[in-house]
């Protein structure tokens, strides 16, 4: 079993259809916006495939695999070790973060949870009222950061998602107050992943953010075939509005920072 670079867009597709609404993210990451910024990684023909994501502060792992799969994903990530950076934020099902504990000092920020739109008549039916979303664009960027600044402060934000015009927020007296974006869109794929899901704490518990979210699921409707988000497992608000907007749990994984342990002595 030897670790194998992965470069054929098709190939990789036909993998992460056989489960889209676990892949959402890596299916997104083949559009041509995303698909220079990346490095896939297997060990076998049909096994899982982790993907490295060279935007932000700091690369991004991501290694998921089904139930039956966990093993492989443990397997796929020890062979990994040798090319991984020395510094990297991680998205992992099962163990392979323990895998990875050999060679990095981890700092675990959480369980979190994969969820895909299931009923999308449920967020179809939520009201929108009185928040009105509109999309975003890049004139709204520094109202933007403010509100992240203010009520999301360390969250994960590409700016250049504002491009996909798949972002909209909410104002209360003109005032930028709630979003709802993407981590993660593609036409071609027609996947979609929601993110950034952020409500000013002036107007919190009102409504607004599944206000967004709703008229985003809308809006996604157009492109996407598979819309998910992933939300933390210990936000049971969060995930009690996804659910009643219609998304269902797909898988479990471990979010983490992990940074290189010093190299022992030698000779």
């Amino acid at each position: 079993m030897s670790l194998q670079s992965l470069h054929d867009r098709a190939a990789l597709e036909a993998r992460f259809r056989r489960d889209p609404a676990l892949h959402l993210m890596e299916l997104g990451d083949l559009d041509d916006l995303l698909w220079p910024h990346t490095s896939w990684f297997s060990v076998t023909p049909d096994g899982p495939v982790a993907l490295l994501y060279a935007v932000g502060d700091i690369p991004t792992l991501l290694a998921f695999g089904g139930a039956a799969e966990a093993s492989a994903v443990e397997d796929l990530a020890r062979e990994l070790l040798p090319v991984l950076p020395r510094r990297f934020f991680g998205h992992l099902t099962g163990d392979a973060d323990k895998v990875l504990a050999e060679a990095y000092e981890v700092h675990r920020h959480g369980t979190l949870l994969r969820m895909s739109l299931t009923d999308p008549a449920r967020a179809a039916a939520y009201p929108v009222a009185p928040w009105a979303p509109a999309p975003l664009g890049r004139a709204d960027l520094p109202e933007l950061l403010a509100l992240f600044a203010a009520a999301y402060p360390g969250n994960w934000f590409d700016d250049r998602m504002l491009d996909t015009g798949q972002y909209l927020g909410a104002r209360r007296d003109g005032r930028l107050v709630a979003v709802a974006g993407v981590h993660a869109w593609s036409a071609v794929q027609r996947v979609a992943v929601i993110g950034n899901v952020t409500t000013h704490p002036e107007v919190r518990r009102q409504g607004a953010a599944g206000a967004c979210v709703a008229a985003l699921c809308r809006r996604l409707a157009e492109s996407a075939d598979h819309i998910g988000l992933n939300v933390r497992a210990d936000n049971p608000a969060a995930v009690d509005l996804y659910r009643r907007l219609g998304f269902a749990e797909v898988a479990a994984f471990t979010e983490a920072t992990f940074t290189a342990l010093p190299a022992g002595p030698t000779g």
